[in-house]
């Protein structure tokens, strides 16, 4: 079993933080979020390479600091009215190899106190995406059924994310997917307690969850254009 590297402690700041979030603060505790949070998440992230290469070999887990799969701990305050300059909880996007951003397809786990989730799927895609999706739906319905109401998925994630409030131009109200296919997100995700993060085997708990995940991030790639 592969060691658990993230503890309590990786709690504990981002619970300081959220008491305390201000620059001055953070470059007081900043050896506490290397130590704490930082670096056991890129170790968790480099641990998780080996069990997300036997589920698809075209995700990447990337332990790098900067640019790899660990979002920065940096908020973009420039268009909000919130100016906190720090996120509260830490975030890892497994993408597509060939995927440049968050709104590529991949697989996301999200720790922060009182509200851990996974997720998987495409995040915001732009209008030409979503029409290839939403036409891989069409076309393939059955397939799109089978997967979306699989016992080990639904037992697992509920689909989310924002819809419209109307079917999308081309596609009728009665179309038996249309609730589908007026999604704007193609997500799915499942919340579970902190204490889950603190086990010895959340390793293998997320790459169970990750395996569970794969035949609806398996659809998405085939209608976006990527291997799987």
């Amino acid at each position: 079993m592969t060691p658990q590297p993230i503890t309590a402690k990786l709690f504990d700041f981002l619970r300081d933080l959220r008491d305390n979030n201000d620059r001055e603060w953070f470059a007081a505790n900043k050896g506490r979020y290397l130590a704490d949070v930082r670096d056991p998440m890129l170790d968790f992230i480099e641990a998780f390479a080996a069990p997300l290469a036997e589920i698809s070999p075209h995700f990447v887990a990337d332990p790098r600091a900067n640019g790899g799969s660990l979002f920065r701990i940096y908020r973009d305050t420039r268009f909000s009215r919130d100016k906190t300059p720090y996120k509260t909880n830490v975030g890892a996007h497994f993408r597509h190899a060939a995927g440049k951003d968050a709104h590529a397809p991949g697989f996301y786990l999200h720790i922060e106190p009182d509200m851990c989730f996974a997720g998987c799927g495409i995040w915001r895609p732009d209008s030409g995406t979503v029409a290839r999706i939403r036409e891989a739906i069409d076309e393939g319905r059955e397939d799109w059924t089978r997967i979306t109401t699989d016992p080990a998925f639904t037992g697992t994630f509920e689909l989310a994310g924002d819809s419209l409030k109307r079917p999308p131009r081309g596609y009728d109200a009665d179309h038996p997917l249309v609730e589908d296919l007026k999604r704007k997100d193609f997500i799915a995700a499942t919340s579970f307690p902190e204490r889950q993060v603190l086990e010895d085997d959340f390793l293998e708990w997320f790459a169970g969850v990750v395996r569970r995940g794969a035949p609806f991030v398996e659809f998405l790639s085939g209608a976006v254009g990527v291997e799987f």
